[in-house]
């Protein structure tokens, strides 16, 4: 990018992906601005962010909330917004140079179309979007000539690799996992496993809904579909592969044997600050390995008989057509009802298949018809747990 200050519209800026991201701006400030903000309902953390960063407008998706916002900034020129269309309008906002996607889960989808369509810079840090709507996201890029930029760390060392090379000489992509809480667990220790056990990730600070995905390894599974579209390769060409140390983000071998790979700590503001200055590279100032100290590196295959999520998504992207979606809607009911202690943890992966094998459906090629496969399925995970008949 150029020395002009580049104008961000933040959308999901409470959670865990949005406060490291407004860490960045304020760490470079004459580089960086916000131009929109964006949550669900966390009135008192946006009002603090607003007073703060000074967008030009924000936006909550609960609009009964959005009323107090609105008198909480009433002595600032800040236009408060609701509902999923103020969402939308923000990520559109014609002032924003790149607009970062980080609200969470299939919420995310309607502003990230609406960032597309507008033509925009996409920074994307909602893997779901793309896993229950792939092929509208992606045609809907082409369409408006907006260009996508990956925050997950595994696909932005993929896309740091490819750089300047493309697909044509790639053989595999290697999606490194660091295996989660229980990476080292029994298999038969997993139903015992509690929801505090499962939020507590060796490696990342997440949010609670991606950390319990690391848990299920669901997490590497959606990361497969994401890259399926990102990337443009077979399905066959992307690989897990188990890296307990989490310095490898992700690897790429290329078709004469040759290996790239991306490697740092693990700190999300890395892949955040590179898809926003990209295709610069900023200063980082903390957080380097220590090459001069003794490092050991592991890698091994995922065990695919204790994390059954990764073989759901795998038959998830074989199948097509509306499949993707209905194994991200199943997994996200499943990780909420886990989280309230409603099911067990290896019930998470059953109410997923069995929602696999019960709905079927052509490929969604609009929004809605993406919300009417989404809500199907979660209707159905929901009365399949309170049934509860085929955990027995």
């Amino acid at each position: 990018m150029n020395n002009k200050q580049c104008c961000i519209s933040l959308i999901g800026s409470t959670g865990s992906i949005g406060t490291q991201c407004l860490d960045i701006v304020e760490r470079n400030p004459d580089r960086l601005c916000v131009v929109a903000l964006s949550a669900h309902g966390s009135v008192d953390v946006i009002e603090r962010q607003a007073r703060k960063y000074r967008p030009k407008m924000v936006a909550l998706v609960d609009e009964s909330k959005a009323d107090l916002l609105q008198k909480e900034l009433k002595d600032t020129d800040i236009e408060v917004l609701s509902g999923d269309q103020g969402v939308c309008t923000c990520a559109s906002h014609p002032d924003a140079d790149i607009v970062l996607g980080a609200a969470t889960g299939i919420a995310g989808l309607q502003s990230v179309l609406s960032a597309l369509s507008a033509g925009k810079i996409l920074a994307l840090a909602n893997k779901e979007t793309l896993v229950a709507a792939g092929d509208l996201a992606m045609k809907t890029a082409r369409k408006h000539n907006a260009t996508m930029i990956p925050v997950d760390s595994e696909h932005s060392a993929v896309f740091q690799c490819l750089e300047n090379n493309g697909v044509d000489h790639v053989e595999k992509i290697l999606l490194t996992a660091s295996g989660g809480p229980f990476r080292e667990t029994d298999i038969a220790d997993l139903e015992k496993i509690t929801p505090q056990q499962a939020l507590k990730h060796p490696n990342w600070s997440m949010g609670p809904k991606v950390t319990i995905d690391s848990a299920t390894m669901m997490n590497k599974g959606l990361e497969v579909i994401e890259a399926y579209w990102l990337f443009g390769v077979d399905k066959d060409q992307i690989d897990i592969v188990v890296h307990p140390q989490s310095i490898v983000h992700s690897m790429v071998l290329f078709t004469d044997g040759s290996m790239k790979a991306q490697l740092s700590l693990p700190d999300m503001r890395l892949p955040i600050q590179y898809a926003l200055t990209y295709p610069d590279r900023w200063p980082f100032p903390e957080g380097r390995v220590d090459w001069k100290a003794p490092q050991t590196l592991h890698f091994h295959p995922p065990d695919v008989e204790k994390f059954p999520c990764l073989c759901l998504a795998r038959r998830a992207l074989d199948v097509g057509g509306s499949a993707p979606a209905v194994l991200n809607a199943a997994n996200e009911v499943a990780v909420s009802l886990f989280l309230k202690d409603e099911i067990k943890f290896m019930q998470i992966p059953k109410l997923i298949e069995n929602a696999l094998d019960h709905l079927t459906a052509p490929s969604p090629q609009t929004y809605e018809e993406v919300v009417q496969v989404d809500q199907k399925a979660r209707n159905y995970v929901f009365d399949a747990a309170k049934r509860n008949t085929f955990f027995l």
